[in-house]
């Protein structure tokens, strides 16, 4: 039995963080008897330190011992907030847990009026388990949200557990990947999750109710907003809608912004090296930053919302309805909704997004430094992305589905005068393998002899073209045959006060430098447009 030791520099960034907690906050810990007991005791003690608002105390009557026996909830001026972590959250769920508390005294960044609504209007009892991995990057989201969920609503409680100390119960219920939300028995979800993912599933099992919960806390009061209007409403949240939003913002506008998620596909993007000016940053750190960005102007930020229906009839004043059952007005709009891979739908993509499946090769290619790689495609985009990695990689297979690579001749010829990369053709993607929560081997059929043959390698970058998020304006603006919005020079579509920037256009190049200045043009032409009526 071990004690947790936090770093004097932790500590210090802790008591900064957590100074602005004015209300009682108690862990109440139980679980003695387990060998971990004594380590999550330390680290709790030494959390509380931080602030005099922050007790710990024993219990033994804790609901998470159905799990495993080793954790602790969240009161509130002793009252359950309906948090629960069993076990010990170190590594990224660390960050959960001192989330949970600033959460719990009110602060911290919520979900904003309209979404409290929808979260307090799911019928209750709900009692939901996330098993993580403290490993896992995406399990911290998952978590802080239904924590989120279990702070506004009056009847649900969240527990997240430990699935490296609950080995009985994740054989028991097969649990296969993390994380994995389950109501009782049954997993109701898993994998990468927002809060708009989340809320959806919550919503489609449990039922909502025609009236809205009543608050566990009267500083978090929600109710519907008005419909609202915008001299300029972006829809997207990736560079191209940011910079959109912040040049319309700059220049006086009423701007609002709809997103499904902020950041967007690059939010899923691990090392960015070619954003001019800036060396080294990652996905999820760029969209911290633009959304700071956005927070420095009176935008509206409406996040967790995903596009139902246009209504263009009225030339002056379009509207749109979203997924949440608010319409908003407007007079300009500029649509910036990116696009998404083509995926290979095939088991272990999602599972190791990030960790092994990567589908930017000018983005995450440096990573795989000297490594064994895979691309699947071979096309243009695939030839060329081979090409590209040959200079970084040890050694580049192209994986192609077809009898014959389908990119141009001049570019076939490159590829094969280069000594590290050979292909594969007539080869069906079955499977991407892991091990230790990498990819460690490609398996593949041929699809002459259906032998299934395997490719041991660090990597596979998945090139078989993108998908552009148009389909909400399909037969409402001019599209060419791959879905993209047609634009002039000026961001323009052929319909008046709709403008389109970043991926989901024609333009060429799909890069994340290139999304923000389209953006930027986007807005300014259409404050331009404005002024001259």
């Amino acid at each position: 039995m071990n004690e947790f030791a936090l770093d004097q520099e932790l500590v210090d960034a802790l008591k900064t963080h957590l100074s602005g907690i004015k209300t009682k906050i108690v862990l109440a810990v139980g679980g003695a008897s387990h060998p971990k007991y004594v380590e999550l005791k330390s680290l709790l003690m030494q959390v509380a330190k931080c602030n005099e608002m922050l007790h710990v105390q024993e219990k033994t009557d804790l609901g998470f011992n159905r799990t495993q026996g080793l954790g602790f909830e969240i009161f509130r001026d002793d009252i359950p907030t309906g948090i629960a972590f069993a076990g010990v959250p170190g590594g990224h769920e660390f960050s959960s847990f001192i989330l949970a508390m600033l959460n719990a005294a009110g602060l911290g960044k919520l979900p904003d009026s309209y979404m409290q609504s929808k979260i307090k209007s799911l019928k209750g009892p709900i009692k939901v388990r996330t098993f993580v991995s403290l490993s896992c990057e995406n399990c911290p989201e998952v978590v802080q949200v239904l924590n989120q969920m279990a702070l506004l609503h009056n009847d649900f409680t969240h527990e997240m557990i430990d699935g490296d100390l609950a080995g009985p119960e994740v054989a028991r219920l097969k649990i296969g990947s993390v994380p994995a939300v389950f109501v009782q028995d049954e997993m109701l979800m898993s994998g990468k999750l927002d809060l708009g993912s989340i809320l959806e599933k919550l919503s489609a099992h449990f039922g909502e109710n025609m009236a809205s919960q009543t608050d566990k806390t009267p500083d978090l009061n929600a109710m519907t907003p008005e419909p609202k209007h915008f001299d300029v409403l972006v829809v997207g949240g990736g560079p191209a809608g940011v910079a959109a939003a912040i040049y319309s913002a700059r220049k006086g506008l009423k701007t609002g912004i709809v997103a499904e998620r902020m950041g967007g596909q690059v939010r899923d993007t691990k090392g960015i090296e070619n954003l001019i000016s800036t060396v080294y940053t990652e996905g999820e750190i760029l969209t911290q930053n633009m959304t700071k960005h956005l927070s420095e102007y009176p935008i509206e930020i409406m996040e967790y919302r995903r596009v139902e229906g246009f209504d263009f009839e009225n030339q002056k004043l379009k509207s749109v309805k979203l997924n949440t059952g608010e319409t908003l007005t407007f007079e300009k709009m500029i649509f910036a909704t990116g696009a998404k891979w083509r995926e290979l739908k095939v088991p272990g993509e999602k599972e190791y997004l990030g960790r092994g499946v990567a589908f930017c090769p000018h983005c995450d290619g440096p990573l795989y430094k000297g490594k064994s790689v895979a691309v699947v495609g071979g096309g243009n985009s695939g030839v060329e992305a081979a090409l590209d990695l040959a200079g970084i990689c040890k050694d580049v297979v192209v994986v192609e589905y077809s009898e014959e690579l389908k990119a141009d001749q001049v570019l076939i010829d490159k590829m094969k005068a280069t000594s590290n990369i050979r292909f594969v053709l007539g080869a069906k993607t079955e499977e991407i393998l892991g091990k230790d929560g990498m990819v460690v081997a490609l398996k593949y059929q041929d699809r002459i002899s259906n032998q299934s043959h395997l490719l041991d390698l660090s990597g596979v970058f998945v090139q078989i073209g993108l998908v552009p998020n148009s389909s909400s304006l399909k037969g409402l603006v001019d599209m060419n045959a791959f879905g993209e919005i047609q634009i002039d020079a000026k961001c323009r579509t052929n319909v008046s006060g709709v403008y389109a920037a970043g991926d989901v256009t024609t333009v060429p190049f799909k890069q994340i430098v290139v999304s923000l200045g389209e953006g930027a043009k986007a807005a300014l032409a259409a404050y331009e447009d404005r002024m001259h009526g």
